[in-house]
């Protein structure tokens, strides 16, 4: 394998008596990385908000430094001390601490814990693995919870929130795909027909909704994947029916909820939280057998419709800051 290698390093330095954010593409030896027993050359990872945030500085989300961001990869196995793994096998790894505490998938090699690796699902290929990516991941989750708690079709329709993003996306037409009725809410009038297209049989713009202010308002939905937090999160809680879930994924907007138990105790409704980054390995591999199965989005290529060199990578974090991005970006890294 090669003694050198081309990575995206992310380092914290001191200017004018402040740490700030320095990210920068470097050649790296294997000396450089984090410890772990299996190496990856990689050959797609993608970006999330999370990247971007670690990348621009805007966010505090690395542990450590300097480290390799992105937190997903999928590549092709170089060696590994597990005996489950094999040299050239397709894998993937999402999530685990890699892009945060550990070094990440903008690198042309990759050195992982071997619990860590999933092994990329019969049909899949990397290129689709990374077009799923954490966001897919999260999404299919989300749902596997809300099944474990008697979410179904039948009792009713699922409303998304953060809808263009790429969890929203992928839930969307994962839900869809499970003949759920699902409402789409998004700030952006320009992808409605987006939305349509991916699944959604309704859509709300959020400058339309009426929050309303009681504990509880009319029952609207029988269940919710939210993206945003605060002050939508908080309009879910009043508007989920009876024993209903509200998965909760992301706080685009906000990190504060502000409600009353009334929902929870009056209506019964489940409020779950969705962490992808520490999901057991068993249910890992069970969700992940579920995005190649009946989980599997038909709409990947019109999600993951942004494909960039690896070059290209500085270039593309803003756009994901200002909130200009819709669905998912591949990053073709080797």
């Amino acid at each position: 394998m090669q003694n050198n290698f081309k990575a995206y390093r992310i380092h914290q330095i001191e200017a004018d008596g402040k740490n700030q954010i320095k990210a920068q593409f470097e050649q790296l030896t294997l000396d450089d990385l984090s410890a772990g027993d299996t190496l990856i050359k990689v050959e797609y990872s993608s970006i999330n908000y999370k990247d971007a945030l670690a990348a621009t500085g805007k966010g505090r989300i690395l542990r450590s430094f300097p480290l390799n961001g992105g937190i997903d990869l999928a590549g092709e196995i170089i060696s590994s001390e597990h005996s489950d793994l094999q040299v050239g096998q397709k894998v993937l790894v999402t999530g685990c601490g890699i892009g945060e505490e550990f070094d990440g998938g903008y690198s042309e090699v990759a050195r992982v814990k071997s619990e860590w690796v999933i092994p990329i699902p019969e049909g899949m290929t990397t290129k689709d693995a990374m077009g799923l990516g954490t966001a897919g991941f999260t999404a299919a989750l989300a749902i596997t919870k809300m099944e474990l708690n008697n979410q179904s079709p039948g009792n009713g329709k699922i409303i998304v929130t953060g809808s263009t993003g790429g969890v929203g996306s992928m839930a969307i037409n994962m839900l869809s795909g499970l003949d759920y009725e699902v409402v789409a809410v998004t700030g952006k009038e320009d992808q409605l027909d987006y939305l349509k297209d991916i699944g959604a049989t309704e859509t709300l713009l959020r400058q339309t909704l009426d929050y309303g202010k009681r504990p509880m308002e009319k029952a609207l939905y029988a269940g919710a994947i939210d993206n945003v937090g605060g002050e939508m999160l908080t309009y879910l809680t009043r508007t989920v029916g009876w024993w209903g879930n509200i998965a909760s994924i992301g706080l685009a907007a906000s990190h504060e909820l502000n409600t009353t138990v009334m929902p929870f105790i009056l209506r019964g409704i489940n409020l779950l939280g969705i962490n992808s980054m520490a999901t057991p390995r068993d249910l890992r591999l069970k969700v992940w057998n579920r995005i190649a199965t009946d989980l599997k989005p038909l709409k990947l290529n019109e999600i993951a419709c942004h494909h960039i060199e690896f070059s290209e990578l500085p270039k593309a974090f803003d756009a994901y800051m200002e909130g200009k991005v819709t669905g998912r970006t591949v990053v073709k890294v080797s």
